[in-house]
């Protein structure tokens, strides 16, 4: 963004020019130089590959004392790799102490300036995290090898706080609010001299408070690294060698949680404005049990007693299957007309050929049955594919279903009503919501008319005047209608 700052992609390798400022360094790339920040970089614990370091022995030794370097050489840079990933951890934890002792603790002391709920937005769960970056350093601490630091395990580590690392996914969901919060306050001076009055009291580099903030984010996403290239140098017959691939294989799947836990409350506010969108709601909110649309489609809805067809629109969510119908003239407008509970309910593919329960015939079908109520639902697709689509779709609503409970994924009741709120609010400022029906079926009111005109008058008033009709004299013209 700036003249002197460096570009660059995921995976280039920067030449280091100056160093001596801690958050920001000077660095070369093929392109050009700059600053960058050093946050969003890794050093290189290996400056060439072992391969290259090792030459080939000569001399007394031959062959094996080559092997013997390269070994050696390998140690050395897993060594690297562990003295990197302890040393940046203790860093990290003086850094969440300066946010938590330097600011967070002094905004509490000032309940004139901060109220909870706008600390919970800046500062998230921030204490959370950093207790349980202090359990893990204390950990690594412990499987640290001082003698011989290239034998350290701290695969097991990773693999033990795997569960605690998912806390990041609330602190990362919550860091836009937090940076929105903060820019709105950096419009109030009083705000400014404050936080810079407790960076300057806790003896912390010249950088902002949502900077400082940003940090947890960015670590989070520095785990797979580090457990990678730690992986790199980490002999098969190691003792660490299995949990460090696990550890690599399941700070993966937790940053993609988080990934996919902001994905989703993202898609919040889309399913609440969707949810407004629908004429003649009932009930609860879709947000009280769902948060993801999986599968959309028209189904044809045959109903008891008379085998009656339907075409409704069916929204399939998680724990709940909305149906809609489409308006007669407006076909982009929706009426609600119900829901599926899906957390008890049964799913059954049927053949092609006569219903036994309804006695109909029916093509692409598969019925819902309610457990307790015994109720049942006849849904038919237009084609097969169509079907099967469909049947894949609620195989992946279950499975959804049980990866939330697993991992606990839930929407709190504010950011439920936070999104309700900001669809009411589009729906204000955006296109009026459609009528019952549109205005030229509504009932028109005969206007009142004057009494003091006279009778003949007001008939003429109230019939508007038309042309004579043709319809009549063109008939009579057509010979077979002749007498």
């Amino acid at each position: 963004m700036d003249d002197q700052e460096l570009g660059f992609n995921a995976g280039d390798v920067i030449e280091v020019m100056d160093a001596t400022n801690r958050e920001w360094w000077w660095g070369r790339v093929a392109d050009g130089e700059g600053w960058f920040p050093a946050s969003f970089v890794r050093l290189r614990v290996n400056q060439d590959e072992p391969a290259d370091d090792a030459a080939p022995g000569t001399g007394h030794g031959g062959a094996g004392h080559g092997g013997a370097e390269a070994q050696s050489s390998k140690d050395q840079m897993r060594t690297n790799v562990i003295n990197e990933i302890l040393s940046t951890e203790r860093d990290y934890i003086k850094h969440l102490r300066d946010i938590c002792e330097g600011y967070l603790r002094q905004c509490r002391k000032r309940v004139d300036m901060f109220s909870e709920e706008q600390l919970r937005t800046i500062f998230g769960n921030i204490e959370d995290i950093y207790r349980c970056q202090k359990a893990f350093v204390k950990a690594l601490e412990q499987k640290f090898n001082r003698e011989r630091p290239h034998l350290s395990e701290l695969g097991a580590c990773f693999l033990e706080h795997q569960a605690d690392f998912q806390i990041y996914s609330e602190y990362c969901n919550n860091h836009p609010n937090a940076c929105v919060e903060l820019s709105r306050l950096a419009k109030l001076s009083k705000y400014v001299y404050f936080f810079e009055a407790c960076r300057l009291l806790q003896k912390m580099i010249d950088i902002s408070l949502d900077g400082f903030l940003l940090t947890p984010v960015q670590k989070i996403c520095k785990y797979p690294l580090q457990l990678a290239e730690l992986l790199k140098y980490t002999h098969p017959q190691h003792r660490d060698f299995k949990d460090v691939e696990a550890a690599l294989h399941a700070m993966k799947n937790v940053a993609q949680l988080i990934n996919e836990r902001k994905r989703r409350l993202e898609n919040i506010d889309k399913i609440a404005q969707w949810q407004s969108s629908i004429e003649d709601w009932e009930g609860e909110d879709l947000l009280v049990r769902s948060s993801e649309l999986i599968h959309s489609g028209e189904l044809t809805r045959v109903t008891q007693p008379q085998a009656k067809s339907q075409q409704r629109m069916f929204f399939l969510f998680d724990h709940q299957l909305i149906y809609c119908k489409k308006d007669l003239l407006r076909r982009d407008v929706l009426y609600y007309k119900g829901r599926l509970d899906l957390d008890g309910l049964e799913l059954v593919d049927l053949e092609d050929g006569k219903d036994g329960e309804l006695h109909v015939s029916v093509r692409n079908a598969f019925r819902l049955r309610c457990g307790p109520s015994g109720e049942s639902q006849l849904l038919c697709a237009k084609k097969p594919e169509q079907k099967q689509r469909w049947l894949k779709a609620f195989a992946r609503e279950r499975d959804q279903v049980r990866l939330d409970q697993e991992t606990g994924f839930s929407i709190t009741q504010l950011q439920r009503k936070q999104a309700m709120l900001n669809a009411s609010k589009q729906q204000a400022v955006g296109k009026p919501k459609a009528l019952s029906r549109p205005y030229y079926l509504t009932r028109q009111k005969h206007p009142a008319l004057p009494t003091s005109l006279p009778q003949q008058q007001v008939l003429v008033l109230a019939e508007p005047k038309r042309k004579p009709s043709t319809f009549w004299h063109s008939i009579s013209r057509l010979a077979p209608f002749r007498k």
